[in-house]
């Protein structure tokens, strides 16, 4: 199980709400409901870690609205599309705004599963890369001025004793501040600190 996933259900029906969270939790899920899009815009935002589960036909704005707006705030969250009412056109148009999968009701409950396990892999690896990404630059700001620049050169493949001569600095401090510069962030390897950059 993916942990800190969420699964958000948007239905305008109370009952399809209902069974599709309860039957979700039964087997593991933690759920949050809406019944309209205005409800889960409030939300599930940009860094929302988890995946949306929405219907195509609501009142007011519906599940293909909602897709879009969803997509605008973070085009790699994973949303799945369902309907009563499906047709080809519309499950090519939810595809072409970014939709995840599109399912018709009623749903195969194994694979509607499996469907949703698959999204919320993909999506945990999404928002920890993204975590990651947020620290590695937090802690790049930590870095002091002359700590940076030597960073970006190591980072870029360039020799202790060419950085001391583009610095003007000895080729000793530039060994000082690369070795401060890998213990600030963590890295224990040139290749790690590639990475980072």
């Amino acid at each position: 199980m993916s942990e800190m996933m969420k699964v958000a259900i948007v239905d305008d029906e109370k009952d399809m709400r209902l069974s599709i969270s309860q039957w979700l939790s039964l087997s593991g899920y933690d759920t949050e409901s809406f019944a309209s899009a205005a409800e889960a815009l409030s939300v599930v935002g940009p860094d929302y870690p988890g995946i949306v589960i929405t219907d195509i036909r609501m009142p007011g704005m519906d599940g293909l609205g909602l897709l879009k707006k969803l997509m605008s705030n973070d085009s790699a969250l994973p949303v799945m599309m369902i309907t009563g009412h499906g047709d080809v056109p519309m499950a090519v148009e939810a595809m072409r705004q970014g939709a995840l999968d599109f399912l018709r009701k009623p749903v195969n409950e194994a694979d509607f599963l499996d469907r949703i396990q698959q999204a919320l892999d993909q999506e945990s690896g999404n928002w920890h890369l993204k975590v990651d990404q947020q620290q590695a630059g937090q802690r790049i700001s930590r870095l002091t001025r002359r700590e940076q620049e030597v960073f970006q050169l190591v980072a870029a493949g360039v020799a202790n004793k060419a950085i001391a001569s583009d610095l003007g600095i000895s080729e000793r401090t530039v060994e000082v501040h690369r070795s401060q510069v890998m213990k600030k962030l963590g890295a224990k390897t040139l290749a790690q600190l590639v990475r980072i950059y």
